[in-house]
Parts: C-alpha cells; sequence; structure tokens
C-alpha cells in the first residue's frame, strides 16, 4: 500500500528551513505597547497568569460562552445539576483593567486628512462649478468617471476636515 505524500514529505529532512528563526518564533511571547500593561507585565510568569493578576482575560472565548446557561447543566439522565457559581476573584492588579477602560472610553483625536492631489482636484471642482454636482460629472478632469453622488461624498468629506477645508476657505 502506498504511503500518503504527507508521511512521506514529514519524513525529509529540510534544508531550506531556518531552525533558529523557528525557535526564536515559538519562544517569542511578543511585545505590548500598552505602557500599563507593560508596566504590570512579570516576565517569568506565564501570559495566562499576568492577564488573570490583571483581570484581563487570556481566552475570551472562555470567559465569555455565548448560548450556554452556566447555572444549568442536564446530563444524560434528565436530571437538572446545579452548579454553584464561585465569587469572582478580586485581581491583584486591577488597576490595570480600569485604565485600559479609561483609556477606551476616552475620546480620539481624528487625524485623518485627505491627500493633496485630491483636495486640488476637489478645490478645482468647487470654484468651478459650486454645489452643481451633475456638472462636475461632466468635467474634463473626472477621468475617474465618478459619479455624482461620489463626488458629493467626497466633498462632504472634505468639508468635514477642518485644517484642510479653512484652508480652502482662506484662500477665496
Amino acid at each position: 500500500m502506498a504511503k500518503l505524500r504527507k508521511v512521506r514529505r514529514k519524513q525529509k529532512y529540510r534544508y531550506n528551513v531556518n531552525r533558529k528563526r523557528q525557535r526564536n518564533k515559538l519562544e517569542n511571547q511578543g511585545k505590548f505597547e500598552n505602557k500599563t500593561v507593560k508596566r504590570a507585565w512579570i516576565p517569568h510568569k506565564s501570559a495566562q497568569a499576568n492577564l488573570r493578576a490583571m483581570g484581563l482575560s487570556y481566552d475570551p472565548n472562555k470567559t465569555i460562552k455565548a448560548g450556554l446557561d452556566l447555572t444549568k447543566k442536564i446530563n444524560d439522565w434528565n436530571e437538572e445539576v446545579i452548579e454553584e457559581e464561585t465569587p469572582p476573584v478580586v485581581p491583584s492588579k486591577a488597576y490595570v483593567a480600569e485604565e485600559l477602560e479609561k483609556e477606551a472610553r476616552a475620546k480620539r483625536v481624528r487625524n485623518f486628512r485627505l491627500p493633496d492631489g485630491q483636495v486640488r482636484y476637489l478645490i478645482y471642482l468647487m470654484k468651478k462649478y459650486g454645489d452643481d454636482y451633475k456638472a462636475m460629472v461632466r468635467d474634463k478632469k473626472n477621468y475617474n468617471q465618478e459619479t455624482w453622488k461620489q463626488i458629493r461624498a467626497k466633498i462632504d468629506k472634505f468639508k468635514s476636515i477642518p485644517e484642510q477645508y479653512c484652508e480652502y476657505l482662506n484662500s477665496i
């Protein structure tokens, strides 16, 4: 009987594989960009133990069981078995989870800006046609053949960016 291709492949030594790189990938746990988690992280502990101490979840699928009733489980004989829920353990580094929640609730500064070429194109259209979007569609510089709704959406986006739109208003 013939061997499977996968088995044959595993029996050969692969010279092209960099084993040092593979070992380093396995050992590397990754780096945290967040300063609060970085400060509270203890390197000799496992990732799961560190996150549990901070009050964070290592595996969200185990933490939040969707669609399951945790208090009741029915066994094979249709008898209800009631599991007592253990009281939640207060993490030793609860401040980490609180700070992360605070950062998540904080308002973000929008850094979005349209590319300069697109801004110049939109300014050209606005100066030449004003608010006549259907005339903008027929313009010779509309080589992407954008519809009037697409052009209107781009102009609305341009108007919603105060830094760029104020420059345009000042130049008029």
